[in-house]
């Protein structure tokens, strides 16, 4: 018994090899596609998942471009020349504990430089003015007019173009810090559901295994419909050809049997017409030969030998009788052929309906099998690990939120000192511009307008009080407006060169990392929850990767999820039950036993045998072999031509009755064999094909009926196999989502390097910049007050008036009665 599999393979392969064989000798085959083609139904459609609710998507926080970026490229290139030293781990790690001063202004260099730059600032504004106001005094400025205006509408358009840039600066600095400010709680809150929400979630996205499962059970509802549309269509053609073969073998049987019946009906009259005719022909050929005998016959020889051919031509009782092969006809065709064929035709059209009510059952168990729901994914939540620091993760986070929110109020109100501070400073800086330009005005109109006195004195006047009230300003001014840039020039730089830069290029998550850097109290590590092999920077570049939840943090156990997405199990009875799937096709009987009984008896009954060759000899030879008309019409004229009157009078009887046996017995016999004629050769020409027909049909059918339940089978698995592609295509489809959304969104650590990143956005992109693109702007007008007070000097004393420059030099220089030249008076 053990070795009956080994023996069974060769025997089904040579069936397989003869059914086959036999198949495509009768024009018949296997239907056409292969098991692979699933044409007919199609690919699975694209199902639409709503994504988890509760899920905080951090979006990536970025600054737009904008045309303040140049301005923030450059003064990041100042300050990386004035911070040269590189990120001072451990300055920062020794500076709290020993409180060394040289490590601090040894890193600080460079501000200390600029601190003492600020600091001679402070001293050279007040001496330069009261050097240059004690020139001024004592008429000491020199210089030339026109060199003197141009760098003084120089100095003051730099000066202009700076004020606008410290406004625009000053404004957007006030904006962005509102901004982040309102963005830091909305980052803590992202946060607050990183681990604590991911069970719930994680239940929301497995409730979703309802829309595959809602899209399968529908289309089981008409799997059968579908199954039996397909076994129709691949079959239909073998179908249709062999009934329409039963169909005219139907036919031809019919017409056939009527020939035949025809046959024997006219062969019987023919048979019965000859007794009939013999006896009369011989007595009428008797009575001529005895009246043409006679001597005082004139002229009768050539009749007598007419009248002695006066016999029968054709024998049928000679021809093969047709009585064997009635007999074995007898009663055929039992069947309608017709009404059999449409009620086949009807039946194999209904075989859709058919296939759907024969699989209900099946459909039914398979739906209870649809609609459990797999192991893995209905313990998806439950047996996520719970994380020991996720509460308080949430409740920390919480905390860090609620106690911020009074520190970032002072921000913004510290922010809106400074912004005020910082419109007063600017509008100041823009005083001395508007002094300048209104003393430059004044003091050329002045000059070009000397040709009458009164009015250019006055003008001129005007112009130098303008200057002289912008060099007030300019010394008024100089020593806030230093102490203000120096201040925002310390914060910001040290936020941009000691934080930023340090961020950017992850030092600062290299100095969290380092065992000591940090106090106990601060271990990052262990607030986050992390792995122990995982360190602060690889969680970062893990997370912003994509790293799921478990592979970064420190769970109480490990969390499988591709385990809880394996739906093999849930799968494998699902096709199970689907090979239950069964399509009976019995009822298709191609030939009712009627139909069969017919066409065996036609195959047996000789009809082919019959020798239509005996018949074709008689129906070749005449009725009667002499011409009795011709014959007829020569006795009617002897009668006419005899000399006697009694032997004319029997010659024309004898004629007549001639005629009349001719018309009466001869005439009908001829038809009956114009009859047979016509029904033996329709016979000789069918019956061979007829046999061969039938003997092919008779193979069709019992071949088809064999085989239709194998194609049906192999038809209804090769589409339970694409049905369960279709269908393992929405689960497919499921089961990707989850896993999309879970170590993507729901799972996934990286809204932990997104806030990160924001928050770098944030404090070093729409913070620092703009706040030390500020105080950049601001110290280039600051710088540029110098020029601007030593020029406005040297420039107002152009515009006084003519009256008391002359008075000025006629006291050192003129002896008394002393009349000045007229070209002393040119400027």
């Amino acid at each position: 018994m053990a070795r009956a599999p080994g023996l069974l393979a060769p025997l089904l392969g040579l069936g397989l090899g003869l059914g086959l064989g036999l198949g495509l000798g009768l024009g018949l085959g296997p239907p056409g596609p292969g098991a692979a083609d699933c044409g007919s139904l199609g690919g699975a459609e694209r199902l639409a998942f709503a994504p988890a609710p509760g899920v905080h998507r951090l979006a990536p926080r970025a600054r737009p471009p904008g045309p303040l970026n140049p301005l923030y490229g450059t003064v990041r290139r100042f300050l990386s020349a004035v911070q040269l030293n590189p990120f001072p781990a451990g300055e920062v790690r020794t500076a709290p504990q020993a409180r060394c001063l040289a490590q601090v202004v040894r890193y600080e260099a460079g501000y200390v430089v600029c601190a003492v730059i600020a600091g001679l600032y402070l001293l050279v504004v007040p001496i330069a003015g009261l050097c240059f106001c004690c020139c001024r005094c004592h008429r000491r400025c020199g210089g030339r007019r026109g060199t003197l205006m141009a760098f003084l509408l120089l100095t003051t358009l730099l000066l202009l173009i700076g004020v606008v840039c410290a406004f625009v600066t000053n404004q957007h600095t006030h904006e962005q810090m509102g901004h982040s400010v309102e963005a830091v709680p909305e980052i803590l809150l992202s946060l607050q559901g990183l681990v604590s929400n991911v069970p719930q979630e994680l239940q929301a996205v497995a409730e979703q295994f309802s829309l595959p499962q809602k899209r399968v059970l529908e289309e089981l509802d008409g799997v059968g419909m579908s199954i039996g549309s397909t076994i129709h269509t691949q079959l239909k053609s073998t179908m249709y050809e062999v009934l329409a073969s039963v169909s005219s073998l139907g036919q031809a049987l019919q017409v056939s049997m009527d020939d035949l019946q025809a046959l024997n009906t006219t062969l019987v009259e023919l048979r019965k017409g000859q007794q009939d005719l013999e006896p009369a022909v011989y007595e009428c050929r008797e009575r001529l030969l005895t009246l043409l005998q006679e001597p005082s016959c004139q002229g009768c020889t050539e009749a007598r030998s007419r009248a002695q051919a006066l016999e029968l031509g054709a024998d049928f009782s000679q021809v093969s009788p047709v009585d064997d092969v009635l007999h074995r006809l007898k009663g055929v065709p039992e069947a309608n052929f017709s009404s059999m064929v449409q009620e086949e035709n009807s039946t194999f059209n209904a075989l859709p309906l058919l296939a759907a009510l024969q699989t209900a059952n099946v459909v039914k168990e398979l739906k209870k099998v649809v609609a459990q729901k797999p192991e893995g994914l209905r313990t998806l939540a439950e047996e996520f690990p719970g994380w020991e620091a996720a509460s308080r993760w949430s409740r920390t986070l919480e905390e860090v939120e609620q106690s911020s929110r009074p520190y970032l109020k002072e921000v913004q109100r510290y922010e809106k000192y400074r912004w005020i501070w910082g419109c007063v400073l600017c509008s100041a800086v823009l005083l001395v511009v508007v002094c300048n330009l209104l003393g430059l005005n004044l003091g050329v109109w002045g000059l070009s307008a000397r040709k009458d006195p009164s009015r250019s004195e006055a003008k001129g006047e005007a112009g130098s009080r303008f200057l002289m009230m912008g060099v007030g300003f300019s010394f008024l001014f100089a020593a806030p407006l230093i102490l203000l840039v120096f201040a925002t020039f310390l914060v910001g730089g040290n936020v941009q060169t000691l934080v930023c830069q340090s961020w950017e290029s992850k030092e600062l998550y290299k100095f969290a990392d380092t065992p000591g850097n940090l106090p106990p109290s601060m271990n990052l590590s262990q607030l986050l929850g992390l792995k122990k092999n995982i360190s602060i920077l690889l969680a970062y570049q893990q997370c912003r990767e994509g790293a799921a939840l478990w592979s970064v943090l420190q769970l109480n156990d490990s969390y499988d999820l591709e385990k809880h997405l394996n739906i093999s199990q849930y799968t494998a009875k699902l096709q199970q039950e689907l090979q239950n799937l069964k399509v009976d096709m019995k009822n298709l009987d191609l030939l009712s036993p009627a139909a069969h009984r017919d066409l065996e008896a036609l195959q047996s009954s000789g009809l082919e045998k019959i020798h239509y060759s005996s018949f074709f000899v008689q129906i070749q030879k005449p009725v009667v072999n002499t011409n009795m008309e011709k014959l007829a019409q020569e006795l009617e004229e002897l009668a006419r031509t005899q000399g006697s009157s009694v032997l004319g009078q029997q010659l024309q009887e004898e004629a007549q009755g001639l005629q009349n046996l001719y018309q009466e017995q001869v005439l009908p016999q001829q038809s009956l064999v114009a009859k047979l004629n016509l029904t033996v050769r329709a016979l000789a020409s069918s019956a061979p094909n007829l046999q061969m027909e039938t003997s092919s049909v008779l193979d069709k059918v019992a071949y088809l009926k064999g085989e239709l339940p194998t194609w049906a089978t192999n038809i209804l698995r090769n589409e339970s196999e694409c049905f369960l592609i279709r269908e393992m295509g929405y689960f497919s489809q499921y089961v990707a989502w989850v896993r999309e959304e879970v170590t993507q969104h729901i799972a996934t650590c990286q809204p932990l390097s997104g806030a990160l990143d924001n928050g770098r956005v944030i404090l070093c992109d729409m913070m620092a910049d703009p706040w030390n693109a500020f105080w950049f702007c601001l110290a280039w007008c600051t710088f540029f007050l110098i020029p601007s007070i030593i020029f406005a000097v040297k420039t107002s004393k152009y515009f006084h008036p003519v009256w008391k420059r002359l008075s000025s030099t006629s006291s050192e220089e003129t002896q008394l009665f002393h009349i000045p030249r007229v070209t002393s008076l040119k400027l």
